[in-house]
């Protein structure tokens, strides 16, 4: 297993770059946003089980497998940009405040959040090539690698889950007070829409320019 000390500077590390906002923070602030404190809490939870698998991936191996992989990458990349088109396209047409928060308080909505957060993270390849180059950054040498991971995933998850709750929190809290008006609120469903469309912008261009990296860069030798 880590030392203290370096499960104490894994912690902290993963405390800025998860309270830094990235792609995972603004999709629950949207889903927050768009549907509420409890759409965007579920939504939350979807995120990081789809964290959570990538990590068990990573400890099995799997992982190293899919991030060799040009192919798989760019199928998750745009099935998972196509999914937040849907998304933002849903969210745009929405216009009835009302009916949404009745869909998202019954527990049919609850599992509908976070099952979409769940489909999102695991369409997001780039979770996958980050917790690659991520962990092994804080894994010791001669030792068992899967313990290893699971323990630095478990508090990786834990900094995660305490993080996005207070985003959820604060959006919606801001939300509920800034659309009480039906203009507001359609205003509200655009916002939300809107982060959609710019998250799967963001993941064809970003994730296109880290593939022609790769492609462009020169192969590895090997010894031996």
């Amino acid at each position: 297993m880590p030392s203290p000390e370096v499960l104490a500077v894994f912690a902290l590390a993963t405390f800025v770059l998860t309270v830094t906002p990235g792609p995972g923070v603004l999709y629950v602030v949207g889903r927050s946003v768009g549907g509420g404190r409890r759409a965007g809490l579920a939504s939350m939870l979807g995120i990081e089980t789809g964290e959570a698998f990538y990590i068990a991936a990573a400890a099995l191996g799997i992982t190293a497998l899919l991030a060799t992989s040009a192919i798989a990458l760019s199928v998750l990349r745009y099935g998972g940009a196509a999914y937040l088109v849907l998304l933002g396209i849903r969210a745009w047409r929405r216009h009835d405040e009302e009916q949404e928060r009745d869909r998202e308080s019954a527990g049919r909505g609850h599992w509908g959040a976070y099952g979409r957060g769940l489909v999102v993270q695991l369409l997001n390849p780039k979770v996958a090539v980050f917790f690659l180059a991520y962990f092994p950054q804080f894994i010791r040498p001669g030792q068992a690698v899967a313990p290893q991971v699971v323990a630095l995933g478990a508090i990786y998850l834990t900094i995660a889950v305490a993080t996005d709750t207070c985003y959820v929190l604060l959006a919606s809290w801001l939300a509920d007070r800034l659309t009480r008006t039906p203009g507001a609120r359609r205003r509200r469903a655009r916002i939300s829409a809107l982060t959609y469309f710019a998250l799967a912008a963001a993941a064809i261009l970003v994730g296109g320019r880290a593939t022609a990296a790769r492609a462009l860069a020169p192969a590895p030798s090997h010894s031996g």
